[in-house]
C-alpha cells in the first residue's frame, strides 16, 4: 500500500478520473486503438489487407470473457473473484490468432473491466491491474503450436496474470495483510487461492476430449 502522503495526495483523484465521463471516453478510445491493432496482418499472412476475421474473433472472445466474468462463483473479501472460465476466452484468442492478437485482446478486456469495475490509486497500479494483468493472458500464444498448446498457453497466461496480481498486492495493497504475514507472503497466497481454483477448473474442462477436439479443429480452420 502507498505510504508516502505526498504521493497519495498526488494520485488520490485517479479513481474519480477513470469513473468520470472524460476518463471513460479516453478508455474507450484506447480500446478502439488496440482493436485496430488486431486488424494488422501477421507476418505469416499472405494478404496485407486488414484482417477482419481476426478482429471479429477477438471481439467475440472479449465479449464472451466479459459475460463469463459476471458469473461469479465466489467473491474474495479483499478483491478478486473465482469466475466461470472468464480468463479462458483470451487464451483461446491467443491459441487461434497468435500471441500479439491475444495480448491486444487481453488489454481490451482489461480496459473494459476498468470501465465497469475500476479501482485505481496509482498510475503503476492501473497499468499492472488492468492492461498488464489481462494482456498477460495472451502470452500463452507462444505455445499454440506445441502439444496441448491451449492448456500450456492458458497456464502460462494465468501465471503472467498471477505475477501481476502478486506485485500489485504487495506494493499497493500490502496494508491489508493480516498480522503475522508480510505483504509479499500474503499476496502470494491470497492471489493463488482464487486464481489457482479457477485455473484448475478451467484446465479440467479444456482437457476433456470433446472440448479439446473442437478447439483443435477450430484452430485448423483459422
Amino acid at each position: 500500500m502507498l505510504t508516502n502522503r505526498k504521493g497519495c495526495c498526488m494520485f488520490e483523484n485517479l479513481q474519480g478520473f477513470f469513473a468520470s465521463t472524460t476518463g471513460q471516453m479516453i478508455t474507450v478510445g484506447m480500446i478502439v486503438v488496440f482493436f485496430a491493432l488486431i486488424l494488422i496482418p501477421g507476418k505469416g499472412q499472405k494478404s496485407k489487407k486488414p484482417d477482419a476475421k481476426a478482429l471479429t474473433v477477438s471481439a467475440l472472445m472479449v465479449a464472451l470473457a466479459m459475460g463469463l466474468n459476471q458469473l461469479t462463483l465466489f467473491r474474495m473479501p479483499q478483491g478478486g473473484n473465482i469466475t466461470l472460465l472468464s480468463m479462458l476466452p483470451i487464451a483461446i484468442c491467443a491459441y487461434l490468432l497468435g500471441t500479439r492478437r491475444g495480448i491486444m485482446a487481453g488489454i481490451c478486456l482489461g480496459l473494459l473491466d476498468l470501465i465497469f469495475h475500476s479501482y485505481v490509486i496509482h498510475p503503476v497500479q492501473f497499468l499492472v491491474d488492468y492492461p498488464f494483468a489481462f494482456g498477460a493472458l495472451g502470452i500463452g500464444g507462444i505455445l499454440r503450436d506445441h502439444k496441448n498448446g491451449l492448456v500450456k498457453g492458458y497456464l502460462l497466461g494465468l501465471f503472467g496474470r498471477y505475477l501481476c496480481a502478486v506485485f500489485s498486492g504487495t506494493v499497493f495493497f500490502g496494508a491489508y495483510a493480516p498480522e503475522g504475514f508480510s505483504p509479499l507472503t500474503w499476496s502470494v497466497w491470497y492471489n493463488l487461492t482464487y486464481l489457482g481454483i479457477e485455473g484448475i477448473i478451467t484446465v479440467i474442462i479444456i482437457s476433456l476430449p470433446p472440448v479439446k477436439k473442437a478447439l483443435e479443429g477450430l484452430k485448423k480452420q483459422m
